[in-house]
């Protein structure tokens, strides 16, 4: 991260770090680079940009990491292709047949599905452990654990993990702490800051913030695993296009203005909707009796435009209510500008069933939007009847 840039405050960085005006014609916006391959002055001659293949680096897509190692604090960042893809990479960057993992217990189906269904033929082990809870952690140590992987908040029950605590065990063990921070974004929690080792982002959700890109992005400071990280992608190809990198450097942009929407619209539906005869629980770290709210009111700047909830009747009558909202869209994915609704049970979180990590049936999970507050909860009062 350019030393100036370190010096600027996040709403700054969001626009400017690595966005500088194109030298050529003097564009404010970063150029698409649609290439698939760059001029070279002789054999081995790559020019001053350091180009030569768009698999490899793209200046489209280097400018986008640069914006995303300035946001979160780190030296580094890749870009991916997908959320998935930079989890796939990371794992196999940070494991070997015969490693150990440590995942939450309340982890994202994909990532989920990738450890028990893809690694797990590669000879990789995991246990999932509830990671709010620390000696539990402790406990699940190994002496060939070398990935403790968190989401905080986790996806969907919004569980909240002390980083910093874990940061100290996966230091003590030898491991890595990986944090998936697609749910806070960088705006709202830092966790290299924190003592994470690597940060993961789906940057589909809110740093693309508008639901027309899917993309993925790994940062660090440690130059040892960027090298690395960056030797697989390139060997995979896992890469995002100049178009897809473009639009999450477009979406960065109004990150910090989207997230206080966000999060003004999900304490909003939160205040309606705790006490409602037909809700038997509400799940957001914000509310003052979830056990989480006193480590996330210390590692977050605020909690977040998620909500997730338990109907009263059960899976068919989550089923019913989220047939029934209109402005809440049915559809997988969050952290668009649109509010979103899902049944993680028989959606996002299909994989685990049957698993430790099984949604309850119950559980409707809450993207909130930037629309009008007001609308928001009217919509879902009147779907709940």
């Amino acid at each position: 991260m350019p030393d100036e840039s370190s010096r600027w405050g996040f709403e700054t960085r969001a626009i400017h770090a690595g966005q500088q005006p194109d030298s050529r014609t003097g564009s404010v916006i970063v150029p698409i680079y649609a290439t698939s391959t760059f001029l070279q002055d002789g054999v081995g001659g790559v020019r001053d940009g350091g180009h030569e293949y768009s698999r490899t680096t793209n200046p489209t897509r280097s400018a986008l990491e640069e914006a995303l190692a300035a946001l979160e604090g780190g030296r580094h960042a890749l870009a991916f292709a997908s959320g998935m893809a930079a989890s796939d990479v990371a794992l196999r960057t940070l494991t070997r047949p015969g490693d150990h993992v440590i995942l939450g217990s309340d982890a994202y189906g994909g990532t989920f599905r990738l450890l028990d269904k893809v690694l797990a033929h590669w000879g990789v082990g995991y246990t999932s452990v509830n990671l709010s809870d620390v000696d539990s952690v402790k406990a699940a140590v190994r002496p060939n654990t070398k990935v403790i992987w968190c989401e905080s908040p986790t996806n969907p029950l919004l569980g909240i993990a002390d980083i910093a605590a874990l940061a100290g065990v996966a230091a003590g063990a030898g491991a890595r702490l990986v944090v998936d921070n697609t749910f806070a974004t960088p705006y709202l929690q830092s966790p290299l800051g924190l003592g994470a080792d690597v940060v993961l982002h789906s940057t589909t959700k809110y740093l693309g913030g508008h639901s027309d890109v899917v993309g993925g992005a790994l940062i660090t400071s440690d130059d040892e695993l960027r090298e690395q990280f960056f030797f697989l992608r390139n060997a995979v190809g896992a890469v995002p296009s100049p178009f897809d990198s473009w639009l999450v450097l477009r979406g960065a942009k109004t990150l910090a203005l989207r997230m206080e929407r966000h999060s003004d619209n999900a304490e909003r539906i939160v205040e309606a909707l705790t006490g409602h005869p037909k809700i038997t629980k509400v799940y957001y770290p914000g509310l003052p009796d979830h056990p989480g709210h006193e480590i996330a009111a210390k590692q977050m700047r605020r909690f977040g435009g998620m909500v997730s909830i338990a109907v009263a009747g059960g899976e068919q009558a989550a089923l019913d209510v989220a047939a029934r909202t209109k402005l809440f869209f049915l559809a997988e994915s969050l952290g668009g500008v649109e509010s979103l609704i899902e049944h993680p049970g028989k959606m996002t979180h299909a994989s685990t069933t049957g698993s430790p990590l099984q949604v309850p049936g119950d559980v409707l999970r809450l993207s909130v939007g930037i629309e009008d507050g007001a609308d928001l909860v009217a919509d879902l009062l009147q779907a709940l009847g």
